[in-house]
């Protein structure tokens, strides 16, 4: 590019100087000139005083703005007085058994354990005496996000392959590779690189459509029934399977993942052109496929991420699956969050409106797991729990929000701002 725009400035001199050679005015006879004066003599003139020629630094890029946690008030909280905080609070100790073995958290769950978990009054006054909410705000200056809704569902499946069982749910495969990124670089702590070993290189491992046209016998964990549903609980994470050939219930936990970015199937059937974006939900999103039988495979595989399970006993069918936190996720009290913008296990108020409604949704949840989808230091994904009608509201669940991190006073304003 840069040679051809040169190329043609120099073209368009020629031109005018042609142009100037043919309308030049005819030569006029010469003129005596008066003579020249002899020269004088002058005194020496001294060289000029031009300063010295500073080099130019090259311009720095700006650097990006940063998460900002804006000290706030509990009374500044909408909706902070009519929580019932008694709701919110097993899954702040859940929380507690993980973040109290750290220092600067160890005094506010160590105190936790002497609050009477049936008394409202007791539990706002601990928050209110040993945390500061801290409005998030957005690197480029917003304090409005996206929320989200997840579910477990509930899938029908055995553990052969026949009759209706024919979509396999995989285990983590042994030529899978994950690489912990904060051993060699620490400021990628919570980074993780996948893929597999070819020759002494390693490599993207299989996409979701490589995935399924390879043969992956004996890496199956189970089989389901339903396609479509065996897709949407990669999406979600985990579940549950109900065995007809053992008359048991299991849950399948997230195990690992293929290492491929997280595509939105909705956004891929907006962009083109397939669905609005009002009608890109979970429901939507299958009314679609059942109208379209023969492009199931092509959308699924816009999404070239895959999702390995792991088979876990269900002892206590009340208690949610394990979020990336490691405990068990409480239904309305927990959400995900994205780990590099906002602390895993910390307590966040959330201010949005329930699904499809302009009805007030504000609480105390507790940031207990992460998503492929969840990116943003205001976006979060908020937990409805097991069954039918947690299936419908997430499957609704668009609405901006706002959040308030809690953090505890006694922390050091180093380690609140980190």
């Amino acid at each position: 590019m840069s040679f051809a725009r040169s190329s043609v400035i120099v073209s368009l001199c020629a031109v005018a100087l042609a142009l100037a050679g043919c309308t030049s005015p005819m030569p006029q006879p010469a003129q005596p000139r008066p003579p020249v004066p002899p020269a004088q003599p002058q005194p020496p003139v001294p060289p000029a005083q031009v300063p010295p020629v500073q080099p130019q630094q090259p311009a720095q890029p700006p650097k990006p703005a940063a998460i900002q946690f804006v000290p706030s008030t509990f009374a500044a909280l909408p909706g902070w007085d009519k929580d019932d905080l008694r709701a919110a609070w097993p899954a702040f100790m859940s929380s507690c058994s993980v973040l109290g073995k750290r220092a600067e958290w160890k005094e506010a769950c160590g105190i936790a354990k002497q609050v009477n978990a049936a008394d409202d009054k007791a539990i706002r006054l601990f928050f209110e005496s040993f945390f500061e909410p801290r409005q998030v705000i957005a690197p480029d200056g917003t304090d409005t996000g996206l929320v989200t809704g997840y579910y477990e569902p509930l899938l029908r499946g055995a553990r052969k392959k026949g009759g209706p069982y024919q979509t396999p749910l995989y285990k983590v495969p042994d030529d899978l590779i994950t690489v912990d990124l904060a051993g060699v670089y620490p400021e990628l702590k919570g980074m993780r690189l996948r893929g597999r070993l070819s020759g002494k290189k390693l490599v993207p491992y299989s996409t979701r459509a490589e995935i399924d046209r390879a043969d992956f016998t004996g890496k199956e964990l189970l089989w389901v029934d339903d396609p479509v549903e065996a897709f949407f609980l990669q999406v979600q994470g985990s579940g549950r399977v109900q065995l007809t050939d053992s008359l048991e219930t299991v849950r399948v936990a997230y195990a690992d993942q293929n290492g491929h970015p997280y595509k939105s199937i909705g956004r891929w059937l907006v962009d083109k052109g397939e669905l609005t974006a009002d009608q890109a939900s979970a429901q939507g999103i299958k009314a679609w496929i059942a109208g379209h039988p023969t492009r199931q495979a092509e959308l699924f595989n816009a999404n070239p991420s895959y999702v390995f399970f792991r088979e876990e006993k269900l002892p206590d069918p009340k208690v949610g699956p394990k979020g990336s936190l490691g405990v068990p996720l409480t239904p309305q009290r927990s959400i995900a969050v994205d780990a590099t913008q906002l602390p895993l296990g910390a307590p966040v108020y959330l201010s949005t409106t329930h699904a499809n409604s302009d009805l007030p949704l504000q609480r105390l949840v507790m940031a207990q797991d992460t998503g492929g989808a969840i990116r943003g230091a205001i976006r979060v994904d908020f937990f409805f729990g097991f069954g039918t009608e947690a299936a419908e509201n997430a499957g609704r669940m668009k609405q901006k929000g706002n959040v308030w991190v809690l953090m505890p006073k006694s922390m050091p304003p180093a380690a609140a701002a980190r």
